[in-house]
């Protein structure tokens, strides 16, 4: 069974940096596709980023492509959110998946979860 621990969320300024990470246990991450996700209050859970086993190949929402960086280490099994110049938009509960053959968009596809870590960006 494979657990995902997020951390790293916390208050931060607009144009600030804040790093998230994703530590997964029960499965190598270099055998998962990994993904991050986030929920606004009254929102849906949305797609932000995912990359590949290797980590050698990423995707973004448009919000987010030029501002968030998804990366892995594979040797400390662990995914991180790297957010640049965050907004005030950008605030939400942010959500690490991993899935062992699917890697887009669609939330259902994923089969495990991590507790979320909560991020706010103030103005």
């Amino acid at each position: 069974q494979v657990q995902l621990v997020e951390s790293g969320g916390g208050l931060v300024q607009a144009g600030d940096s804040l790093r998230l990470s994703c530590a997964a246990s029960g499965r190598t991450v270099s055998t998962l596709y990994m993904a991050w996700f986030r929920q606004a209050p009254g929102k849906e859970r949305e797609f932000v980023a995912a990359t590949t086993w290797s980590g050698g190949t990423t995707r973004y929402a448009d919000s987010v492509k030029g501002r968030f960086t998804i990366s892995k280490d594979n040797a400390k099994n662990t995914v991180y959110l790297q957010m640049n110049s965050p907004q005030p938009e950008d605030t939400a509960t942010y959500y690490c998946a991993a899935n062992p053959t699917y890697w887009g968009i669609e939330k259902s596809r994923y089969d495990h979860w991590g507790q979320g870590t909560q991020v706010t960006v103030s103005s």
